[in-house]
């Protein structure tokens, strides 16, 4: 059964996209297809922040992004080396949070230590830390539509036909992309199916899946707030992951495609 995921491949230690290896312990085809790019902003003014850890009680990493903002600020201003004799250290003796487990393997390639990956998404982190430490925000990369979406998409459809579920990343990359997947998904988009189905329907169901030219489409979302942009399209969700992981989005999506109530 093909399922598309849109985001952009991250290989891990093992040289696979950690969601097509865990999809495909379920016999889940998996395809990843980008719908955002990003552009980094304010990077003198990070960098700045970076450079005085004694003015602040941690560090809040949001993104996988924001990482590789703080990796850019370290190569283009020279302070790899006193980020290892000092920085690093300093800002190792405060908290550094991170949202998802991603995040915090990168952060760790930084030499700094987290914690809060373990919550699950933002607004659990959020809980966890509000009451802890004032904050001050600083906005270092935006997203854009990703350029060659269309054209990947379009090719998606034309060799493999409608998937069985599509699964956002972010409010914005469903912005980006929803155009795009109605007009390819024609009269399917019209007949999204929730997780549960009725035992006369799962034949039919089950019969439908095997020809991806017939089959209605799921949309899952990787959390709650990408999952309430997708409601406020009128939406339905079938699979929100429990926690923004690749084990967890699997779970959620073979729970959502197989037919209850079937013998």
């Amino acid at each position: 059964m093909k399922v598309l995921l849109l985001k952009d491949a991250k290989e891990d230690d093992c040289g696979q996209d950690p969601y097509i290896r865990e999809l495909g312990l379920y016999g889940l085809e998996a395809t990843l297809i980008p719908v955002l790019s990003f552009e980094f902003l304010s990077l003198p003014s990070f960098s700045e922040k970076l450079s005085h850890p004694e003015d602040y009680g941690g560090l809040i990493f949001t993104s996988p992004r924001a990482v590789e903002a703080a990796q850019l600020c370290l190569e283009k201003n020279n302070k790899t080396e006193v980020w290892e004799r000092s920085l690093k250290e300093k800002w190792n003796a405060k908290s550094v949070y991170v949202v998802g487990n991603a995040t915090a393997s990168l952060v760790s390639k930084i030499g700094l230590d987290t914690e809060g990956e373990t919550c699950g998404n933002a607004e659990k982190l959020a809980e966890y830390i509000c009451s802890r430490i004032a904050m001050e925000s600083v906005t270092v990369y935006q997203t854009i539509p990703h350029p060659g979406i269309q054209g990947n998409l379009n090719s998606y459809y034309s060799q493999q036909g409608v998937p069985a579920s599509i699964t956002f990343f972010s409010p914005s990359g469903l912005t980006y992309s929803l155009k795009h997947i109605q007009e390819l998904s024609g009269d399917n988009i019209d007949q999204i199916k929730g997780p549960r189905h009725s035992k006369q329907n799962c034949l039919q169901l089950e019969l439908l899946r095997k020809d991806c030219t017939d089959a209605a489409t799921m949309f899952a979302a990787i959390g709650p707030t990408t999952a309430r942009a997708l409601a406020a399209q009128g939406l339905p969700v079938s699979c929100t992951a429990e926690s923004p992981t690749p084990q967890a989005l699997a779970t959620g999506i073979r729970k959502a495609l197989q037919p209850h109530g079937c013998c």
